[in-house]
C-alpha cells in the first residue's frame, strides 16, 4: 500500500517526503557507488518526491555516463536519494529506503529486495554474491 513517508539525511539538513510502497520491490546494486554506500533504494516517478528543505544543501556527482545525479548532503555526506533518466525507462528518482525516518524496522525488514548486478551492466540478472549488499 503506497503510503507517504518522510525522511532526511543525518543532520537534517536534508528533508523529503516520498510516496512509497514499501511491500513492492526495492533494490540493492553492486556497482562501485552502491556497494561502497550501501545504498538501499526504491525507484519512483519523479512526482512522488518533494524535497521540504535543504534542496540547496545537495551535492551533486555523477560517474560513467552521467546519467544519474547521486545527490549527498553537502554537511554530513548521506544520501538521501539519486535523481536520473536512462532512454527506454525514463525519467526517475531513487529513494534510499534507510533514510525514510518512520517508516518503521518491521516495514524495512518487509520490504522485498532486488538484487542488480550494476557492476557489470547486467540489470536483469543478480550477481552470484549478494551478502555482502
Amino acid at each position: 500500500m503506497k503510503k507517504t513517508y518522510t525522511g532526511s539525511c543525518h543532520c537534517g539538513a536534508v528533508r523529503f517526503e516520498a510516496d512509497l510502497d514499501l511491500e513492492q520491490q526495492t533494490s540493492k546494486c553492486n556497482c562501485s557507488v552502491c556497494t561502497k554506500a550501501r545504498f538501499w533504494k526504491q525507484v519512483v516517478p519523479p512526482e512522488a518526491v518533494r524535497v521540504l528543505k535543504g534542496e540547496g544543501a545537495l551535492t551533486d556527482y555523477r560517474f560513467g555516463s552521467g546519467n544519474i545525479q547521486h545527490l549527498f548532503c553537502s554537511r554530513c555526506g548521506i544520501k538521501p536519494f539519486g535523481r536520473g533518466e536512462v532512454e527506454g525507462f525514463g525519467r526517475f528518482v531513487a529513494v534510499n529506503v534507510a533514510c525514510l525516518d518512520d517508516a518503521g524496522d518491521i516495514a524495512l525488514a518487509a520490504a522485498p529486495i532486488l538484487f542488480e548486478d550494476g557492476r557489470n551492466n547486467d540489470w536483469t540478472q543478480p550477481p552470484a554474491e549478494t551478502r555482502h549488499l
